[in-house]
């Protein structure tokens, strides 16, 4: 998968994936309802479609008063100072890299003048020896390069983020990040496959159950870059196989199927096929069994709403809303063009869905 809070600069994936036809007409009028509905917190309790945080998939606030303090002119050591109090939690410590790596990439993208996200560089020439630095930076120029993905910087940049990888990861024994980080780069690279089951040999030693890490991988295995669909299948089910109670890995297949959808879906009830079926239900069980402040629980809770709205599994996509509504960083949302309102629209399906079902909206409420 691609990193995951795209709109602060992380790559986008080609490919478009829309509401099917059928199910926006059998939504109708409710759904257009229910997006009123969705967007008033005195009926439901949800974010109105305004306010939505595209940042991020879920709450961190930490992460958040990092940025905020950046964008005051701060400069970057409230960034380094997130990272260091982060320590070891390598799942939370990848997210916020990215995180903060995507927000100096937005900043340069928006500077007219190109001088957008100078405290990143500030960083790296005033702290050449902090491990933080050195990640964001790695991660920063993966985004680079996957935004110009076909011109002719994207493999000198790719090339300049693995060396700077290198050094994160001299910087810091032990930590994963920069070897996932590296899976992206692995990727643009199209790294043989030897030398990436190498690489991904490192990252299972340091960090075997990393989501963040197999989700990188992942998209190395699937059929629009360097594997099939069937490598995708094996590579994220015999991960989910051989996951650790608590872990998010039984999610993966969900994932795997997101990514091989046919872009026109003309197959009358693909949604409640055994296939997505089953892949669904392992993603309901991996959210259930992991700890509730797992930092990637709510990628796993915004893909299921996507694919619960459109199996016409209303009331269970209304559930997993409850927990992840105010947030929209993430896939599915990400890979458009308007997180917002993409997210919006599924939110008002699954309430128009539920209601016409003859669903309380009392009972919804949080």
């Amino acid at each position: 998968m691609e990193p995951l809070l795209i709109l602060l600069g992380l790559a986008a994936i080609t490919g478009v994936l829309v509401v099917p036809a059928v199910l926006r007409m059998r939504a109708g009028q409710r759904a257009r309802q229910g997006v009123l509905r969705a967007d008033d917190p005195d009926q439901y309790g949800f974010v109105p479609a305004g306010e939505l945080d595209v940042r991020l998939p879920g709450p961190d606030r930490e992460l958040l008063d990092a940025l905020e303090e950046i964008q005051r002119g701060a400069g970057w050591r409230p960034a380094a100072q997130l990272l260091a109090f982060t320590g070891d939690d390598w799942e939370l410590r990848w997210q916020r890299v990215q995180t903060l790596a995507g927000a100096a990439a937005m900043e340069l993208a928006q500077s007219p003048d190109r001088t957008g996200g100078i405290w990143l560089r500030s960083w790296r020439a005033e702290a050449p020896k902090d491990p933080g630095g050195a990640e964001v930076h790695a991660e920063f120029l993966v985004l680079q390069a996957l935004a110009d993905r076909g011109s002719d910087d994207f493999r000198i940049i790719l090339e300049e983020a693995r060396t700077v990888c290198g050094q994160a990861a001299l910087l810091a024994p032990g930590d994963p990040v920069p070897y996932i980080t590296e899976l992206a780069v692995a990727r643009g690279l199209g790294y043989r496959e030897a030398d990436f089951q190498a690489l991904w040999a490192t990252v299972t030693h340091r960090a075997p159950a990393h989501m963040g890490a197999h989700l990188e991988a992942l998209h190395f295995c699937c059929e629009k870059w360097h594997g099939s669909k069937d490598l995708a299948d094996n590579f994220t089910h015999g991960a989910a196989a051989d996951a650790p109670k608590g872990s998010l890995l039984p999610a993966l297949p969900l994932f795997a199927v997101f990514e091989h959808l046919p872009e026109v879906n003309v197959v009358r009830g693909l949604y409640q096929s055994a296939v997505i079926t089953r892949a669904i239900e392992g993603a309901l069980f991996a959210a259930r069994e992991a700890p509730a402040d797992h930092p990637m629980l709510p990628h796993v809770r915004h893909l299921l709403v996507w694919f619960l709205v459109r199996a016409e599994r209303y009331a269970e996509a209304l559930e997993q809303l409850q927990h992840v509504d105010g947030h929209v960083g993430a896939v599915p949302w990400s890979y458009g063009p308007n997180p917002a309102a993409e997210y919006a629209t599924y939110r008002a399906l699954a309430i128009a869905g539920w209601e016409g079902r003859g669903g309380d909206r009392a009972a919804q409420r949080r």
